[in-house]
C-alpha cells in the first residue's frame, strides 16, 4: 500500500495516539506548495520535486534526509517538505494506521477554501468505533485564520467536504451545480473533474491514494463526453456504507476503466510514471 511507512516504521513508534496530535505532526513536517506565501517561504524547482512522491515510505525518506530528528519536532516552515493536500492526508493515514486505527484517504472536494465553490481536496477518514470521521490533516492555525473554516478540522462535517461520489450524486439530483466543483485556481470545473476524482477515491479506498494529477483508465479530459451511467454506478459503489465492497474491489483489480495500472500519466509532468 502507498500508505505503508516501510523501512521507516520505527519513526512512528513514539508518536501519540491522539488524532489531533497526529495532525499537528504533519503540520510541522510538510508545507503545501501552493500555500507557501502564508509562511513567507519561496520554493525552488528542486524543492518542488517532492510533490511527485507517491509512497509514504519515500516521503519519510525525503523528510528525514533533510532533518533526521524525531518526527514530533516541528521543522521551521522553510525547512518543511513541499507537498500538496494528498501528502498531508497520506502521511496522516499512515500514522493513524500505525496506531491501530482503521483509516484511509478520501478524494473529493472542500467547500471551505473559496466561498460558493468546492475545490479539489483530500482528507483522511478513520473509524472511531461508531462512525467514519473525516480529518483534514492540512489545515493548521495559519490556514484556519486564512480560510472560512468554522468547524473542527478533526471532525469535518460531511457537507463541508464531499467525497467525489457524493458530489456526483448531489449534482445528478440537481442539489448541487457541477460547475462549482473542480480547481478554482486553474478555472477547471465540471462533471469530468468529479468523475476523475471518483476513480482516485475508489483507488484510495483500497490503500492506493495516487497523486491529484495522476490520470489512468477512463478518467475523462475536459473535452470528453462523460459516461454518466458508468459514474452513476461507481458513485453508488464508492458511497456504499461498506465500501470498498467486494464488487468495487473486483473492479479495481480487473476493470481497465478504473483498475490501477503499474504506470499512470502524471499530468503535471506530462509523462508516464510507475506508481511505486
Amino acid at each position: 500500500m502507498l500508505t505503508s511507512p516501510g523501512r521507516h516504521a520505527d519513526l512512528f513508534q513514539s508518536l501519540p495516539t491522539d488524532v489531533r496530535a497526529l495532525t499537528a505532526i504533519g503540520h510541522g513536517l510538510l508545507i503545501h506548495e501552493y500555500l507557501t506565501h502564508f509562511y513567507d517561504v519561496e520554493l525552488s524547482e528542486e524543492d518542488r520535486k517532492t510533490v511527485h512522491i507517491r509512497p509514504v515510505e519515500e516521503l519519510l525518506t525525503a523528510i528525514t534526509g533533510q532533518d533526521d530528528r524525531p518526527l514530533d519536532i516541528a521543522r521551521p516552515p522553510q525547512e518543511r517538505t513541499a507537498v500538496n493536500c494528498r501528502h498531508f492526508t497520506a502521511l496522516l493515514v499512515s500514522m493513524m494506521q500505525s496506531q491501530g486505527l482503521s483509516a484511509r484517504a478520501r478524494c473529493g472536494f472542500g467547500s471551505y477554501f473559496n466561498n460558493g465553490f468546492h475545490d479539489d481536496h483530500w482528507v483522511a477518514e478513520y473509524w472511531n468505533g461508531t462512525r467514519w470521521v473525516l480529518v483534514d490533516g492540512q489545515i493548521d492555525d495559519v490556514q484556519m485564520a486564512r480560510f472560512p473554516i468554522d468547524f473542527d478540522v478533526t471532525d469535518v462535517p460531511r457537507d463541508r467536504f464531499l467525497t467525489a461520489g457524493r458530489a456526483w450524486q448531489l449534482c445528478r439530483t440537481g442539489k448541487a451545480d457541477p460547475d462549482t466543483f473542480g480547481l478554482k485556481m486553474f478555472n477547471e470545473v465540471g462533471y469530468w473533474w468529479i468523475a476523475a476524482n471518483m476513480i482516485r477515491d475508489a483507488a484510495a479506498l483500497i490503500g492506493m491514494p495516487l497523486l491529484p494529477f495522476d490520470v489512468w483508465g477512463m478518467m475523462p479530459e475536459p473535452e470528453d463526453e462523460v459516461d454518466m451511467e458508468f459514474f452513476d454506478r461507481l458513485a453508488e459503489l464508492t458511497e456504499h456504507p461498506a465500501a470498498p465492497t467486494e464488487q468495487l474491489q473486483a473492479m479495481l483489480r480487473n476493470d481497465d476503466r478504473i483498475r490501477v495500472p503499474a504506470k499512470v500519466m502524471n499530468m503535471a509532468r506530462k509523462r508516464e510514471e510507475t506508481i511505486l
